[in-house]
């Protein structure tokens, strides 16, 4: 590995304040530093159901992925998010093949859903993480501490026990995110019909 990489793991999985996104948030393993990405809400089903172990009565996608590379005696050794260019994360899904190393290029979704079924490590390039980590101010996690989101959960709505508490301090970070410019022009054109 060329890159300076770090190891993650899926600290939960949130869904978007502005639309029906999801968001799976990333917890650097020995810190608390954290990386949002933005992904489908049919990625964030499949890995929320690989999480909390759900039997389905028929392969889902990336199942069937595994399933291929387990047929065809490739053995998957990691999963990377290995790069942030124009606002989009790039992945990386690293098979062993007869003692070689294959970098095999994915969405992140695709990477992390594969990794959760495979139970292989989750690394994020450093250089991504500086970019576009988050490191919760000591009075945000105060006030998140003392302060209950206003809203219960909805059944719908993918998460992972326990990190509720922690992790209302992204509701201020998603409040605080700026529309794109396109996104500003479809609200534009969706107004004037």
């Amino acid at each position: 590995m060329s890159v300076d990489m770090v190891e993650v793991v899926i600290d939960s999985i949130r869904v978007s304040l502005m639309s029906q996104q999801r968001i799976v948030i990333l917890r650097e393993a020995d810190s608390e530093r954290y990386l949002p990405i933005w992904i489908g809400v049919y990625e964030a089903e499949a890995i929320t159901i690989s999480l909390q172990e759900v039997e389905v009565i028929r392969p889902l996608t990336h199942d069937l992925l595994k399933n291929v590379f387990h047929a065809l005696n490739a053995r998957i050794v990691r999963v990377e998010i290995s790069a942030l260019k124009d606002d989009t994360f790039f992945g990386n899904i690293v098979v062993e093949v007869d003692g070689n190393l294959l970098d095999i290029d994915s969405r992140p979704s695709d990477a992390l859903n594969l990794a959760v079924r495979a139970h292989v490590p989750i690394l994020v390039a450093r250089t991504v993480l500086d970019s576009a980590g988050i490191i919760p101010e000591e009075n945000l996690k105060e006030e998140a501490a003392l302060t209950k989101p206003a809203k219960p959960t909805k059944p719908e709505e993918p998460e992972i026990e326990g990190s509720e508490d922690r992790l209302s301090i992204f509701e201020d970070f998603l409040d605080k995110l700026e529309l794109d410019d396109d996104d500003e022009e479809d609200e534009d054109k969706k107004d004037k019909k």
